[in-house]
């Protein structure tokens, strides 16, 4: 057994940088180095809204390698930061991480983030307070590589025209992304998401009006599932396996309070019970996510992926398999009742992203998480025709939506049933 004590902040951060360095090693033994360069150069060019999956486009190696390097900015700018290790640092790494394979890239993230730092310059006060929701933000970065593409324009003007859109994006960000959350009180984990779908809205709705039309797309990779559940199993066992061997036996004490949290926004995994213990629930979240979609027929591919690191990530700040598994579940059901299958790309992205709506489960119960998944189904494989596919936090704004449908309808039950043991009625 190792000898347990406090990591200090910077072995924490190293560790976490092991996990986008693992990404770029595996992306060169299946690229040859060239053959990434060439890859990299057709991800930035090529438009990258939903769904546009990065492994066709620039192969697998380069999109690991993009994603390895996306993720050690991510990292790399909260410690320069000097800002402490949480759960928050976790999850915006592995959110960076997994739309770099569909959807972000080295160039198309740099204008929002600006328009963060911006935002803050401008209210004279510390990066630190919105450097998460400008890393979140760059689901919108597709809209910096359309732009680039459809107007016709000189080259300069259209980067101007790029850049500038890009910083007004994130600098309505932080302000939107605190206003909506008080709409779902938290029970939508991607809440920059939800803020996002509206950015996206009023954006996609301004082209429109000057006749800049997006088309829908479907890029998808096909035939990795082995390959990726090798890579994947390694990664996610290796993490739980890291656990047991730094708390032994508090594990089990510490995974079970865990269990017990609703997750609702707020909720910080590595500072209530350590890293170790959220080291394990995001193992155990990330094997049970690449099963289930091995076993419903999914592909594992940029975008499912993606949405497997997506829920591995937010392991560490309020997902847990008592709350994601209902969820999940809610969804998988539904596909035996409505138009499409489980295994088709957009419905298996919804089954992914779905888990936005974890502390509903987790909050409310069981059966409350089956009739969220089901609902969230529906209302994620519409909503993004809104928007033509530039948020890449489609479910983001789907899971919102069905938070705000949904809980005030839950508490007034509640609510009521607390008055009527009371003797007063609603």
């Amino acid at each position: 057994m190792l000898k347990r004590r406090a990591l200090t902040r910077t072995e924490q951060f190293a560790l976490l940088a092991l996990v986008p360095v693992y990404f770029i090693i595996t992306g060169f033994l299946l690229q040859p180095p060239a053959e990434i360069l060439t890859g990299l150069e057709r991800i930035i060019r090529e438009p990258d809204f939903l769904i546009t999956d990065y492994f066709v486009i620039g192969g697998v190696g380069a999109a690991l390698v993009n994603a390895g390097l996306l993720g050690l900015a991510s990292v790399g700018i909260v410690y320069a930061l000097n800002m402490s290790f949480s759960g928050h640092t976790i999850t915006s790494c592995f959110l960076m991480l997994g739309f770099s394979l569909f959807g972000k890239n080295i160039l198309n993230i740099w204008a929002i983030l600006a328009g963060t730092c911006l935002y803050a310059f401008y209210h004279k006060t510390s990066l630190t307070r919105y450097v998460y929701v400008g890393i979140y933000g760059t689901s919108l970065s597709p809209i910096i590589t359309q732009l680039m593409q459809v107007i016709q324009l000189p080259l300069v003007l259209r980067l101007g025209i790029s850049i500038g859109v890009g910083l007004i994006i994130g600098f309505v960000l932080p302000p939107l992304s605190t206003h909506v959350h008080y709409a779902h009180k938290g029970y939508s984990l991607y809440n920059v998401g939800f803020a996002s779908g509206i950015i996206a809205t009023v954006i996609v709705s301004l082209f429109k009006s000057f006749g800049v039309e997006t088309q829908s797309r479907l890029i998808w990779y096909t035939g990795g599932d082995r390959l990726f559940a090798v890579l994947l199993t390694i990664l996610f066992g290796g993490m739980m396996i890291s656990a047991v061997l730094w708390l032994g036996k508090d594990l089990v004490s510490a995974y079970r309070r865990i269990w017990k949290s609703s997750g609702v926004a707020g909720t910080d995994y590595v500072k209530e019970e350590g890293f170790a213990a959220a080291l394990f629930n995001m193992g155990v979240n990330g094997l049970f996510a690449t099963y289930f979609v091995i076993a419903v027929g999914g592909e594992l591919n940029g975008p499912t992926i993606g949405g497997i690191f997506t829920i591995v990530g937010f392991s560490a700040t309020g997902k847990h398999l008592r709350n994601i598994a209902p969820i999940m579940l809610g969804v998988y059901l539904a596909s035996f009742t409505k138009e499409w299958n489980i295994y088709e790309p957009s419905p298996m992205l919804a089954l992914l992203f779905s888990t936005t709506l974890a502390p509903v489960a987790g909050e409310f119960g069981v059966i409350a998480g089956l009739v969220a998944g089901y609902l969230h189904s529906s209302v994620a494989l519409n909503v993004g025709i809104i928007y033509g596919g530039m948020n890449l936090y489609n479910n983001g704004f789907a899971g919102g939506i069905v938070a705000i449908f949904m809980v005030p309808v839950i508490q007034s039950i509640q609510d009521r049933r607390a008055r009527a043991r009371g003797s007063l009625s609603l």
